[in-house]
């Protein structure tokens, strides 16, 4: 299961993402990503340059929440080349917005509402939508699972699991301990954003910095695909 870094505090990208990423650039993240909202587009792109002469791969994650604001933000992930556009539900639009590209989109299953984003929709409903993003030819989904308010997180994810088929699911949002990561990895998973619960020092309490955050992040990720193997 892949760990994504993101950039973000509270469903906003910081606003020195520039220079915190030249800080962590040697611990080698391989997936790196930041919102849509709360630096400008020149450092976004700025950054995706950086992210990418890395050699890790680029996510944007699209938390506007107005219709028309979402679809300027699929146009600055097409305009900066972003790999991987997550979020946001008008999907034959984005998706048109992207076509030609490289960009693999990964819509929000369920209905997404608020800043920061919570998610709300049935079992059922997940499982429906993630069917037809792969029909509409998405890469996968972005499931805010433990953002949910009407159903329970694993079953969210196993839901989004099945609708997909082989497509990849990610799961976004509020992952602060090993224990839900194995969770959503037994569940279906192939990946996990981290943002908040690392700058917050919430994911290692009794560590301070953003670079141990991310060492241990790392090191249970590396073992959570140890066991995944065996």
């Amino acid at each position: 299961m892949d760990f994504i870094f993101m950039l973000t505090r509270q469903d906003r990208t910081i606003e020195d993402c520039l220079e915190l990423f030249d800080l962590i650039r040697p611990l080698g993240l391989r997936h790196v990503g930041f919102k849509d909202v709360g630096v400008s587009e020149n450092v976004l792109r700025r950054l995706t340059g950086r992210i990418r002469a890395s050699g890790a791969s680029v996510y944007m994650e699209v938390v506007s929440t107005s219709p028309e604001a979402c679809l300027k933000s699929a146009e600055t992930a097409r305009r900066i080349g972003v790999d991987c556009l997550l979020g946001g539900t008008q999907v034959k639009e984005i998706l048109e917005i992207v076509a030609g590209t490289n960009i693999g989109y990964y819509p929000f299953p369920g209905t997404p509402f608020g800043h920061p984003t919570k998610l709300a929709g049935s079992i059922d409903d997940v499982e429906r939508q993630c069917s037809a993003f792969m029909a509409h030819g998405c890469a996968g989904a972005d499931l805010l699972a433990y953002r949910a308010t009407d159903a329970d997180p694993i079953e969210l994810v196993r839901a989004a699991r099945r609708g997909l088929g082989h497509g990849r699911l990610v799961v976004a949002g509020s992952i602060d301990t090993i224990d839900r990561m194995r969770a959503i990895a037994a569940a279906g998973a192939d990946a996990f954003t981290i943002g908040s619960a690392v700058f917050s020092g919430t994911y290692s309490p009794q560590k301070g910095s953003v670079i141990s955050q991310l060492a241990d992040v790392m090191a249970d990720s590396a073992r959570l695909r140890l066991e995944q193997a065996a």
